[in-house]
């Protein structure tokens, strides 16, 4: 990319607790808009230790290294100070950066400001192992970087079109003015595929679609008019189908067994849902789909096969929301890379109309079903970081 591109570029932030994975924008000037496609993504891992950096361009490894930072803001430094020797003249006019929890009152994107800062941290408890390391990038952001224009997306906001019965638990009505209710996540993955959704299926892409993120976090979306009725997760990211190291939907009364019986604090608990279950908990192996596929044991096969079982049983539930299915569409790593997992949930759902054409299938598509399949069934690759860009460049237009 050109120089004077550069020159007007975004940063796109996603902070974890010992990460921060980010991507560059230039400009596409006859759009007056950002890029299509990011000119550098990246990676800073193990923030607190030797840390490890890495860069890509246009998709090749660019840069791989090991570097001192101690915290997010010294991570951060490192990646300005990246840019700015690479680009000399360069000029970011905004960061964006995705942030998991919008609570009910951010439906939509938002420059940060310190009222807005006062609002996110508020929401902390909701969303208590992701929300303060967003904000803890913004922070140091606003530290390094004072007058550049900061913007949150959140992963909650696709989903605010959530009919009532949709968001609600069956819990006592002063519960849910406390805000515990069903929010939804993975909604920048969402809003993205809803976008797209047209130049793959055309008119239908107006229909009944369910959609299913499926990486080391996994959900998924009824669309109807591309968007939001229903979702997997609620609450919290926990909810719904099994994820890597996630449990997904549990019997409430095991953890009141747990505590009772067993005697575990909150924090064994936090731990064990979070940390231990999902895959990695079935097969005791790994929360790697592509080590546990790989693997001969047969505890690797029942966890493959427990999260083939419960996402195609979640997709019909979806199905119940849209009153019929005509598409369903499979993104994020699991979902856009491993066949054999996308024809395992795919089988549990041919009561339903829907059948794979295996060759396409191992192709990864776009296109996954056969003619005479009832439900069209496709791949389309999601990018997060491509919405929070569009949505980080119109709000930091100079007024």
């Amino acid at each position: 990319m050109s120089q004077s591109i550069m020159e007007n570029a975004l940063l796109i932030l996603n902070a974890g607790s010992s990460s921060l994975k980010f991507a560059v924008y230039g400009a596409d000037p006859a759009a007056d808009g950002p890029a299509t496609q990011a000119e550098y993504r990246g990676g800073i891992e193990a923030i607190g230790g030797p840390a490890r950096f890495r860069v890509t361009h246009a998709g090749a490894p660019l840069l791989e290294r090991e570097i001192a930072a101690a915290n997010h803001e010294q991570a951060l430094q490192a990646v300005l100070d990246w840019l700015d020797s690479r680009h000399p003249r360069l000029r970011l006019r905004a960061a964006g950066h995705r942030v998991v929890h919008g609570g009910a009152e951010f439906s939509q994107p938002v420059r940060v400001d310190a009222p807005v800062m006062a609002a996110l941290q508020q929401l902390i408890p909701l969303s208590p192992l992701h929300q303060p390391h967003n904000l803890g990038a913004i922070r140091a952001l606003t530290e390094l970087r004072p007058e550049l224009p900061q913007i949150a997306c959140f992963d909650t906001a696709f989903h605010h079109t959530l009919p009532p019965v949709a968001r609600a638990f069956a819990l006592p009505a002063e519960y849910a003015e406390r805000g515990i209710r069903r929010y939804g996540f993975h909604g920048l993955s969402y809003a993205y595929i809803a976008e797209v959704l047209p130049d793959h299926l055309g008119a239908a892409a107006e229909g009944r679609v369910v959609v299913a993120h499926l990486g080391n976090g996994a959900s998924l979306c009824a669309m109807l008019a591309r968007r939001s009725v229903e979702t997997s997760m609620s609450f919290t990211p926990l909810d719904g189908i099994p994820m890597g190291t996630r449990c997904g939907a549990l019997d409430p009364g095991v953890l009141l067994y747990l505590q009772r019986e067993e005697g575990m604090s909150l924090t064994q608990l936090d731990e064990l849902l979070n940390q231990h279950s999902g895959l990695l908990g079935v097969s005791g192996i790994s929360s790697d789909v592509r080590t546990l596929l790989a693997s001969t044991k047969p505890h690797a096969a029942e966890a493959l096969a427990l999260f083939a079982y419960r996402t195609a049983q979640a997709i019909a539930g979806h199905a119940v929301a849209l009153q019929g299915l005509d598409a369903l569409v499979f993104t994020a790593g699991i979902g856009e890379h491993a066949a054999s997992l996308r024809a395992a949930i795919c089988r549990h759902l041919a009561w339903l109309g829907v059948a794979l054409d295996e060759p396409a299938n191992q192709r990864h598509g776009p296109l996954l079903s056969d003619p005479t399949s009832a439900v069209s069934v496709w791949v389309i690759p999601t990018d997060e970081e491509r919405v929070i860009a569009r949505h980080a460049w119109d709000l930091s237009a100079p007024n």
